[in-house]
């Protein structure tokens, strides 16, 4: 399941590269109000693909996408980025580690000594995760990773409210207070130079006060 916001440029090459590696996988394009050429480039793709009129962030894409694979009888959902940071060469590591039954949310995790990922995400990341690993007493080295395979039961019964890139860290901390257990992968660290759609100052206060929402319910033992 792919979130979607002005790639049109990268769609095509992506979803062709998962089609190599994973033939039998359904592929799923959510376009979040796309600006660019995404409308014209999507109808070529042969993929089912949902469309929004107007941006609504990651975190609606991210909603509606699972909704719909839940639809059919997938046993879980892998979530990758459109913009060719997720190499889906990566994706048979997600699916060994899945069928070996230990692991309902399987993060990749990205090598932050690698220098490839700019200085200040890297730096943000860290931080988030040490917050998160520390707050629920689990090992969650790349906090903010989109690349991700859930499994249905999680989709069944973890609900999350945000609508932006929050979205993924209340998912995420909603997953293990649920009793889930998550794992890791490695997967490589590719940053090609386009803008982030992150905002830092932004999105970095609505993780502040999701922390502090949580970090208050969990010492509580009730789920947010």
């Amino acid at each position: 399941m792919i979130p979607s916001y002005n790639a049109a440029a990268t769609l095509a090459e992506l979803t062709g590269r998962i089609r190599r590696i994973a033939p039998d996988a359904q592929i799923l394009v959510v376009d979040d109000g796309s600006t660019d050429a995404t409308d014209e480039v999507l109808p070529t793709l042969d993929v089912p693909f949902i469309r929004y009129e107007h941006n609504r962030g990651k975190g609606e894409a991210l909603k509606t996408g699972f909704a719909e694979a839940l639809k059919g009888p997938a046993d879980a959902v892998v979530q990758m980025d459109a913009d060719l940071q997720h190499e889906p060469e990566s994706l048979p590591r997600f699916f060994e580690t899945f069928e070996q039954g230990d692991a309902d949310m399987i993060i990749g995790t990205r090598d932050f000594r690698s220098g490839a990922m700019p200085r200040p995400r890297r730096m943000s990341n860290r931080l988030t995760s040490w917050a998160i690993s520390r707050l629920t007493h689990t090992s969650v080295p790349d906090s903010q990773s989109g690349y991700r395979l859930i499994s249905r039961r999680v989709l069944d019964t973890v609900q999350a409210k945000s609508s932006g890139f929050d979205f993924e860290s209340e998912f995420l901390l909603k997953t293990i207070k649920a009793g889930f257990a998550v794992g890791t992968v490695p997967i490589a660290t590719v940053y090609r130079g386009e803008p982030s759609a992150i905002r830092p100052w932004r999105d970095t206060a609505r993780f502040v006060k999701l922390m502090g929402l949580f970090w208050r319910d969990w010492s509580r033992n009730r789920v947010v």
